[in-house]
């Protein structure tokens, strides 16, 4: 059930329900609802709270929310920081309600992309795999040259599904996370702050 959950989210285009802010594109959370609801009317969303009843988690400094999704009994839990109009933390003392809302409906949609609505989004990617395929062959009949798989890994080009895959198996096999990192590496070379930590929050996310 759940390869069919995700092979169903997956296949659908989003790119019309998203919106540019800055570097980031994001998903309208309404639509991604909205959508999951019409496939999977069973769908249930928990905001998590902390021991007080509060909607939000803290360490002191800084504020996180917890949302799951569940689709047909699989949940996908994401936690989101709770950051200005910059993605910048904000500090626990500027917290508003509408702050904490606003990452709430944010970590809902994300959640929803772990189940495949939308997550080509947070791969870097223009379109699902199903357009993206069609799109190639395209390309290939009209005399384009389309760079193989060997040609990324040479240039140290990360192929996130793949990357994906590789890291549940590891998680399986009970390999630390520094074993994991020492083995992409190996291949792709020296990681950058910024993909490193991106990998090592969906590593520690993995079920």
């Amino acid at each position: 059930m759940q390869n069919q959950t995700y092979s169903t989210l997956s296949a659908i285009n989003v790119n019309d329900k998203t919106e540019k802010k800055g570097n980031q594109t994001y998903l309208s959370w309404a639509y991604a609802w909205a959508e999951v609801k019409k496939h999977f009317p069973g769908v249930q969303r928990k905001v998590y709270e902390d021991p007080s009843g509060n909607n939000y988690f803290t360490d002191g400094k800084t504020c996180w929310v917890k949302v799951g999704v569940e689709i047909d009994g699989i949940e996908h839990i994401d936690y989101l920081p709770i950051m200005d109009m910059r993605n910048n933390a904000i500090p626990l003392e500027r917290v508003t309600s509408f702050d904490v809302n606003k990452a709430i409906q944010r970590s809902a949609t994300k959640a929803i992309a772990m189940h495949g609505l939308g997550l080509y989004i947070y791969a870097g990617e223009d379109m699902p795999e199903s357009a993206a395929e069609s799109a190639v062959e395209q390309m290939k009949k009209d005399g384009f040259k389309v760079a193989t798989q060997e040609d990324k890994d040479k240039a140290g080009v990360i192929d996130r599904k793949a990357l994906t895959k590789f890291m549940t198996a590891a998680k399986k096999r009970g390999e630390t996370w520094e074993q994991v990192l020492e083995a992409i590496e190996a291949k792709k070379g020296k990681l950058d702050i910024k993909t490193n930590a991106e990998i090592y929050n969906e590593y520690h996310q993995l079920a």
